[in-house]
């Protein structure tokens, strides 16, 4: 049993080792700097405030983890028109019901990631080529909407942002976990891996992938929520900061961007360290564009990390 542990645990080390280091460090330095906020007793605030952003790593995961350069930089733009909708429906259609509102916004998530699916799987269009196309008609179609900030949010859905705010990443960890135990994260990693061996294989390599934009779609939908919490109202402009830092998390997370290899979890840390990393810097007062400088070196420095760890498995089959 130890013996079979043994390689399980040395995968798991060289998958997020990386990422937990970074999150451990900066976990210190945030304690040490603020120890008021980084409290247990507000560990549950600040896991409101990091959950649009790890939701948006996670939305980011299952596209990257089925290859074929699938990097979709719409989950911003779509975070961000769900944000809209939910809280025109509330404002101005006075529906407020958790059992309304949420499937609206995982329904139109899937949608969209639908959407995305379709032209990258059925149609062949390059990945980013055709996410970008949606991102552009999601940004225009959400200032059409919604030109200006409009709110309050519905009370139980701003709680999502304090006490309740493990409560969406617990149903999402419970909901990866059931779908582990079938076969289509075999199957995912096996087409983000190697596509024609897939093939050959019998796997629908074309389903895989569309699958994977839609589950995509479905934690867009999740992470807007979880933005709307936190922000309590509807921001036409919010949900497109969130594309770029989400996929350096990825990265930084451990998950290949060419696909085949990572998962949430790994995603969820590498948001994790982002978000530690912007609260550290706040810290010392650093301004904006200084952190658009570390978003974009850290995703360097998790890319080369990436390419240096794949270097010996390169060589051995070589």
């Amino acid at each position: 049993m130890s013996g079979s542990m043994t390689p399980a645990l040395a995968l798991s080390l060289r998958r997020y080792g990386f990422g937990l280091a970074i999150l451990v460090v900066l976990l210190i330095a945030n304690v040490v700097m603020n120890p008021a906020r980084f409290h247990p007793a507000a560990w549950g605030t600040l896991l409101g405030m990091a959950a649009p952003l790890i939701g948006a790593a996670l939305a980011s995961a299952p596209v990257i983890m089925a290859g074929r350069g699938g990097i979709d930089i719409s989950v911003g733009p779509a975070m961000g028109l769900v944000n809209a909708v939910v809280i025109l429906l509330f404002v101005h259609g006075g529906i407020a019901s958790p059992w309304l509102l949420w499937p609206v916004a995982l329904l139109l998530g899937a949608g969209i990631g639908a959407i995305n699916g379709f032209l990258a799987t059925v149609v062949r269009i390059q990945p980013i080529v055709a996410t970008l196309g949606t991102y552009l008609i999601l940004t225009g179609l959400t200032l059409t909407i919604l030109p200006a900030p409009l709110g309050p949010a519905p009370g139980w859905l701003r709680s999502l942002s304090g006490v309740w705010s493990f409560a969406p990443l617990g149903v999402i960890a419970l909901c990866w976990w059931g779908l582990s135990r079938t076969p289509f994260l075999g199957q995912l990693m096996a087409v983000g891996s190697d596509d024609r061996a897939a093939y050959t294989a019998g796997v629908n390599v074309t389903g895989v992938r569309f699958l994977a934009y839609v589950i995509g779609g479905l934690l867009v939908g999740a992470a807007a929520m979880m933005l709307t919490a936190l922000i309590g109202s509807a921001d036409p402009k919010v949900g497109t900061n969130y594309t770029m830092i989400a996929i350096a998390a990825v990265a930084l997370g451990g998950v290949s961007l060419a696909g085949g290899r990572g998962g949430l979890i790994g995603a969820a840390i590498g948001a994790i360290d982002i978000f530690l990393l912007q609260s550290l810097l706040t810290a010392f007062n650093v301004s904006t564009y200084v952190l658009q400088v570390a978003y974009g070196a850290v995703l360097v420095l998790a890319v080369v990390l990436m390419a240096l760890q794949d270097r010996p498995t390169k060589r051995s089959h070589a």
